[in-house]
């Protein structure tokens, strides 16, 4: 039973969070709002991107070469093609080839 109500206390959380914007900015949504609403997707990625390269290990060719041919692979194939899911899995693809395959 506690299962249950854990369930239903998560749903009904995410539910109010999913829907409290459109009770509150019923009329007009404020310009600050608009502004993350454009500006936080790029925060995110940029935020991603330093997250997977943290611990790049730059002292050995094998240590950054993957991970710098994949992100390049990733830049030229999402401005090429404008598709975020194909970029992705095309680096992410790549990166696991160097690694296993190359960059032992």
């Amino acid at each position: 039973m506690y299962s249950y109500f854990l369930i239903a206390a998560m749903a009904l959380t995410t539910m109010a969070i999913r829907f409290l914007p459109f009770v509150l900015f019923k009329e007009k949504t404020p310009a600050f709002i608009m502004y993350l609403g454009k500006i936080l997707p790029y925060c995110t990625m940029a935020m991603l991107v330093v997250f997977c390269l943290k611990d790049v290990n730059i002292t050995s060719l094998s240590g950054f070469m993957p991970e710098m041919i994949a992100v390049m692979a990733v830049i030229l194939l999402h401005k090429w093609k404008h598709n975020t899911s194909l970029s992705i899995v095309v680096g992410t693809v790549i990166y696991m080839f160097l690694v296993q395959r190359i960059f032992r």
